[in-house]
């Protein structure tokens, strides 16, 4: 909560992002996340090599399909935990200029940034989107939102400036 005032800011519907801004965030932070696999397992290949441990390169090499689900769960989880929780962004909403909040158009906590990350787990989650507009499990559940950034910060801003008005006796 803002320390200006004791009212409370929420989230207008207008603040939530397009699908086509859900979906550009999708489908760079889909690749984002592959190409952090692939550097995982080129890190677990270079570590097996320089303890020489032939039977963890030819591990990693012939993984099956519960080892390769692994790898990407990991790879999703760390992704989104990462980002979410240090920058309430990852690089898909970087680029698109949009950033996950609560309610309140504040930075989730970690335990909210947790659960819609371990929600991106759920079977068939992406097509939740067909549902409700804009608006994902991992959204529903965790009680996030994805907003424009710069709109967000324009809202708050007259909103607490409201409550400025007629407060400041310094200028008496």
């Amino acid at each position: 909560m803002d320390n200006r005032t004791s009212r409370q800011f929420k989230l207008d519907k207008d603040l939530n992002v397009s699908l086509g801004t859900r979906l550009a965030n999708y489908l760079i932070d889909y690749v984002c996340v592959i190409v952090l696999m692939f550097a995982i397992l080129i890190g677990l290949m270079i570590f097996a090599a320089i303890i020489g441990s032939q039977e963890l390169l030819d591990r990693i090499g012939n993984m099956n399909k519960i080892e390769e689900y692994g790898v990407a769960i990991v790879s999703i989880l760390l992704y989104y935990n990462i980002f979410e929780i240090f920058f309430s962004r990852t690089i898909g909403k970087f680029i698109t200029k949009t950033v996950v909040v609560n309610i309140n158009g504040e930075k989730p906590d970690t335990q909210e940034i947790l659960v819609r990350s371990l929600c991106r787990l759920i079977p068939f989650e992406t097509f939740s989107f067909l549902g409700a507009p804009n608006k994902g499990w991992h959204d529903s559940i965790s009680k996030t939102y994805v907003v424009n950034k710069e709109l967000l910060e324009k809202k708050k801003e007259l909103f607490y400036s409201v409550d400025e008005i007629g407060n400041n006796t310094n200028e008496l």
